[in-house]
């Protein structure tokens, strides 16, 4: 009996819709289990070359929280390509000025690094509140 190599296509996949409420969750740990979601880590047809992941919905993104200090201390770097043009940010302003923004760095630093994550990034929808406008692909709820 010939033994062969089953890979999924992109085509196949079933996609579903998660909602990950961010009411009082670690940053970082809400960021490994989104990552792993978009991925498609959680299903066994997971192929690490095809784009086999889930869509995701995070909610209350300005109900999340940090460890420690890090709030006052991770620093976050922004730059055009000009002299002089470096800014830094503390996590507590992204938090005041764009909390969705922390939760998409956090997870896009957890994605690979090449032309797959540039698609996996596009399915993570964030939102400051408790409301979104996905309601129509009846997103199922997921708990950390």
């Amino acid at each position: 009996m010939e033994m062969k190599t089953w890979n999924a296509k992109a085509g196949e996949v079933e996609r579903k819709w998660w909602v990950v409420d961010a009411t009082d969750q670690t940053l970082g740990r809400l960021a490994t289990q989104v990552a792993n979601l978009l991925r498609g880590k959680h299903k066994p047809q997971f192929t690490p070359h095809v784009d086999t992941g889930d869509f995701v919905i995070v909610t209350n993104t300005d109900k999340l929280k940090m460890s420690g200090t890090k709030m006052q201390d991770k620093k976050y770097f922004t730059m055009s390509r000009y002299f002089g043009s470096v800014r830094e940010r503390t996590a507590q302003q992204w938090m005041d000025k764009d909390s969705t923004h922390l939760v998409q760095e956090a997870v896009k630093g957890m994605l690979p690094k090449n032309k797959l994550a540039n698609g996996l990034i596009t399915k993570l929808k964030t939102y400051k509140d408790g409301s979104h406008p996905h309601s129509a692909q009846n997103p199922s709820a997921y708990t950390l």
